[in-house]
């Protein structure tokens, strides 16, 4: 078999047919056997029309290794994460493109203990076996059983909430059709709070009749702001496709950006956990910083991406990490990622605190102001990176290499990275409270990356 281009930095994803298909999920799930050697694996899909075939040679792949698949069919790819380590499985595999355009499709791999499967632990070898295509003949055959684990999965979540503590609220829900709807209803329902939760689009569709589930694409966002309004809403909370990110939105509808939400989930854990390790990527950092300072906890920094995030987390003992680009890490939720925590922790927040989001965001956001990521789509991307550092890391008070290049000036700073996933390179700037040199420094910078 020839080079795949489906296998990236943490996961697998491709356009279907030629970089991916069930042919080569096949292979992978005979790769995983050999590289991982599980006993067991979690499988589980997303709602996209291809999804639940892949899934299934992924299974064949594995059985004829030995290995017993526990099928958990249709969910998130949290579920995921929660059944491997549920179920004490030796890996999990969730079938999901989450935001990716239709004709995409992918998969994420964890081993035992949800721990993620990644280029540099595992992930390079099994692409290599299935490069190579000499799997032989089939061994035993494992076995395979369908099993449900989101009962428990909805119970190991509301642990997270103490609803004595909530106050009445209206929230708006917008799983954009993908698969947060089913689990959404399962922890509600648990909940119990006081909470009346407006629902939409919460059945998943595999048509997508309201567009792929991104949020952080502004023209995906005027449905659930829109919403919010007319509701009178305190808050709305939208999904992405495998709802392993959530995003925010105030009273008054107005988007909340990434960073931000990392900061006020740090300060509910702070408030907590006196003096806790709280993990944060190097785009955007100022506010977070500030925010953890003066709630006594330590911020650490980890270079961008779901398996650097976890690896450092459990390194440093940390009770949260957060990336601007909603992903938030749970150390009691085996340090994974989760879409559904979040939303109960800042209902939770507003509630202790008696402020509106808007309010709870208000200084963070008047203090240090930030572009939001800028993403740049360049056929040749170096270009771009050498103009930029020839003309702006010379005059730095700062120069950080962890992730990309960060550039502290004293009043401004500036990081620019290449995306690990897409091919793109993302810029963000922020200022302590300079909303005209914000402005400023995107423009300046935006114009010499396109022209470069």
């Amino acid at each position: 078999m020839s080079t795949l281009t489906c296998f990236k930095s943490y996961d697998v994803r491709g356009r279907l047919g030629d970089e991916l298909n069930e042919d080569i999920c096949y292979g992978i799930g005979r790769g995983f056997a050999r590289s991982i050697e599980p006993e067991t694996v979690v499988v589980g899909y997303d709602i996209r029309p291809t999804s639940q075939a892949l899934a299934g040679q992924l299974a064949e792949g594995l059985r004829d290794e030995g290995v017993d698949v526990i099928d958990i069919g249709l969910c998130g790819t949290e579920e995921v994460y929660f059944a491997t380590s549920h179920y004490e499985a030796g890996g999990g595999l969730m079938v999901t493109a989450s935001h990716n355009p239709i004709d995409y499709n992918g998969i994420k791999m964890v081993r035992a203990g949800s721990r993620p499967v990644s280029s540099a632990d595992g992930l390079s070898e099994i692409q290599a076996l299935v490069e190579a295509d000499d799997f032989g003949p089939a061994k035993t055959r494992g076995t395979l059983e369908q099993r449900n684990p989101r009962d428990a999965y909805a119970d190991c979540v509301v642990g997270f909430a103490d609803v004595s503590t909530w106050r009445p609220m209206k929230v708006v829900v917008n799983a954009g059709n993908g698969v947060a709807g089913p689990a959404f209803d399962v922890i509600a329902a648990k909940l119990g709070a006081p909470v009346d939760f407006v629902r939409q689009h919460l059945t998943p569709d595999s048509t997508f009749p309201n567009g792929i589930p991104n949020p952080l694409l502004e023209e995906n966002r005027a449905q659930t702001a829109e919403l919010v309004l007319s509701e009178g809403a305190d808050l709305g909370v939208a999904w992405d496709g495998d709802f392993d990110r959530c995003f925010f939105f105030d009273e008054t509808g107005a988007f909340i950006d990434g960073e931000y939400v990392v900061g006020l989930l740090a300060g509910a854990f702070l408030g907590k956990h006196a003096g806790a390790k709280i993990i944060h990527d190097p785009r955007v950092i100022w506010a977070l910083l500030d925010l953890v300072e003066a709630g006594g906890g330590e911020a650490v920094v980890s270079q961008s991406g779901h398996s650097h995030i976890k690896a450092k987390m459990r390194e440093v003992d940390a009770v949260y990490g957060g990336e601007m680009s909603a992903h938030h890490y749970f150390r009691d939720f085996m340090y994974c990622d989760s879409g559904m925590i979040p939303w109960i922790l800042l209902i939770e927040h507003m509630s202790t605190s008696g402020k509106k989001l808007s309010e709870l965001v208000a200084d963070m956001q008047a203090r240090f102001p930030s572009s939001g990521e800028i993403n740049f789509k360049l056929a040749d991307k170096q270009p771009a990176i050498d103009a930029f550092e020839a003309t702006y890391l010379p005059d730095a008070k700062g120069v950080d290499r962890l992730d990309g290049l960060s550039l502290d000036y004293g009043e401004w700073r500036v990081n620019l990275r290449q995306s690990n996933t897409e091919a793109l390179l993302r810029l963000n700037v922020e200022t302590r409270g300079d909303r005209a040199l914000l402005a400023s420094k995107v423009a300046e910078i935006s114009k010499l990356i396109t022209e470069a």
